[in-house]
């Protein structure tokens, strides 16, 4: 028996085939997460470090709508910073148009929104994550088990025939171990991609944190004037 791929693939069993065509599935999953989460990254931090400083400066000069204009604007709406920025903006607007509330419930309404609006974002930019570490820590024990499998058909193969000798079982373990080949193949860089992103996921929230205290220190200082 040959050993490539295409004639292992054609003497395996249906148990070794399924369990492969698993593990294909989990990869081309995994691969997708990864790709749109890279992108969607990206397009969150290209985004963010254009709006950062325009806003700053809107802020700076007082110009509230202007600033509220800008951070819903096409250009901002992959930026993690504008749409947090954005609840407290719109939040503090609304108190002080809507009057009759005290600066502490102006202060703490504005900055529930944050909280909310902060909490959502990080939910939209983890999605994803959970699946790729699921893949990352299941993909080994599905090769394995495909593994299992494909050794006991081997020796009952080699039962029923009654021929002995690692040669009678060695094309046998030979697809079996493809199994656990694959599942290594497919769990790494599931494992590797999901501790990166998600240590992208923490810059983020750093990010966003900061932003949000800076935003209501500006609002203190202005409701304090």
């Amino acid at each position: 028996m040959s050993f490539s791929l295409l004639d292992i693939w054609t003497h395996m069993g249906f148990t070794a085939r399924a369990v492969n065509l698993v593990m294909l599935i989990m990869s081309i999953y995994s691969l997708s997460i990864m790709i749109e989460r890279f992108m969607t990254y990206r397009k969150a931090k290209k985004q963010s470090r254009a709006y950062a400083p325009k806003v700053a400066k809107l802020l700076k000069d007082g110009k509230i709508q202007e600033a509220i204009k800008i951070s819903s604007g096409k250009e901002v709406k992959n930026s993690h910073l504008a749409k947090v920025l954005l609840a407290g903006l719109n939040e503090y607007e609304y108190q002080k148009e809507s009057g009759g509330v005290s600066r502490d419930e102006m202060m703490e309404a504005a900055h529930r929104a944050i909280e909310r609006a902060t909490a959502l974002n990080l939910t939209d930019l983890r999605r994803g994550l959970s699946g790729l570490a699921t893949v990352g820590a299941t993909a080994v024990f599905v090769g394995l088990f495909g593994t299992v499998a494909g050794i006991i058909n081997a020796f009952r193969g080699m039962a029923l025939t009654g021929s002995g000798g690692i040669g009678a079982v060695s094309a046998g373990i030979a697809e079996a171990l493809v199994a656990t080949a694959f599942g290594l193949f497919v769990a790494i860089p599931a494992v590797w991609a999901f501790n990166y992103l998600s240590t992208r996921v923490e810059g983020f929230t750093v990010e966003m944190d900061n932003s949000a205290s800076e935003l209501i220190d500006y609002m203190a200082k202005k409701t304090a004037a």
